[in-house]
């Protein structure tokens, strides 16, 4: 299978491409700034562009089997439309080759699904990410394509571990955090199941 990834230099991305080659795929990385990337192989492309640029983002989608989207919002609390922007721009792509696979790499809490207080309130710290992602996710599932919402909980830097829960309904309980590690793998997993697709799966360890 030939994937591109989205936000390839990010903490998901980085490790979906790392993993993704072990495992034997072709691998695009789209990036803004190629030297953050620092991975390596003989399966591995790496495109320079911008996804805000819709033209960019098309010529580098066409000949791929799927799309991974690791995008991230740099805005912090500030209300921004970056990540429903771009995802556009992906989708767009996506339609313009005829390519149908995508999985989307969100967060807890875009289903207004975080139990408690403590859900409630990191629900309202994250508003304005959450509402930019929600827009994306819209997009993406109104686009006709088949596809994987994932909702990882916190993320942290821990090693892989492939040990973790999934929960279509809502988020596993009793639980905070995901290394990345861990949500590139279910990433990879979900691209190669059918089981997956046109589903939105809340993870966490």
């Amino acid at each position: 299978m030939k994937i591109i990834v989205f936000g390839a230099t990010g903490g998901v991305g980085r490790s979906v491409v790392e993993q993704a080659l072990e495992q034997g795929y072709e691998v695009t990385a789209f990036v803004r700034t190629p030297d953050k990337l620092k991975v390596t192989g003989d399966k591995l492309t790496v495109v320079q562009g911008d996804a805000f640029h819709v033209e960019q983002v098309a010529a580098a989608i066409a000949g791929h089997d799927a799309v991974v989207s690791c995008l991230g919002s740099n805005q912090g609390m500030k209300k921004s439309a970056d990540l429903q922007t771009m995802t556009k721009n992906i989708v767009a792509g996506m339609q313009q080759h005829g390519v149908k696979r995508i999985v989307y790499t969100a967060s807890a809490g875009i289903n207004d699904e975080l139990p408690g207080i403590g859900g409630k309130l990191m629900m309202g710290v994250l508003k304005q990410v959450l509402i930019d992602h929600r827009a994306a996710v819209d997009a993406v599932q109104e686009a006709g394509l088949s596809y994987t919402i994932v909702r990882p909980m916190g993320l942290t830097n821990d090693s892989l571990s492939g040990q973790y829960r999934e929960s279509e309904e809502s988020v596993p309980s009793k639980s905070k955090t995901i290394p990345r590690a861990d949500v590139a793998h279910f990433i990879l997993k979900a691209l190669g199941d059918a089981a997956y697709e046109n589903k939105s799966i809340g993870i966490a360890t």
